[in-house]
């Protein structure tokens, strides 16, 4: 992946609005990557400071980190203090909660 392609990753995850989510490969698709959802959980792992990566989970509307994880418990904190709901399996409802997609 190139830089460039890094960037635009983080354009889309910067414009998804709080209190909302997109998954992995909803990001890839709008950055242009269509495919390439694990693409996107790499540029995270690398992402600059201030950059809502907590907004991004997995197609199920679950948090890919282990729910006992230090980041699974972050994420799971900061999304609920946006008001975005899980039920008792732990899964978003993307009906309610995913984006739609913006250009």
């Amino acid at each position: 992946m190139t830089n460039r392609t890094y960037q635009r990753i983080y354009e889309v995850v910067r414009r998804i609005p709080r209190g909302r989510v997109a998954t992995y490969g909803q990001v890839a698709e709008l950055a242009g990557i269509e495919g390439r959802a694990r693409q996107v959980g790499y540029a995270l792992h690398h992402s600059p400071p201030r950059l809502p990566w907590h907004r991004v989970i997995n197609a199920r509307g679950q948090i890919s980190a282990p729910a006992s994880s230090d980041w699974g418990e972050l994420q799971r904190h900061l999304l609920e203090a946006e008001g975005v709901e899980f039920d008792l399996e732990g899964r978003v409802d993307l009906k309610k909660f995913q984006i739609s997609n913006f250009k």
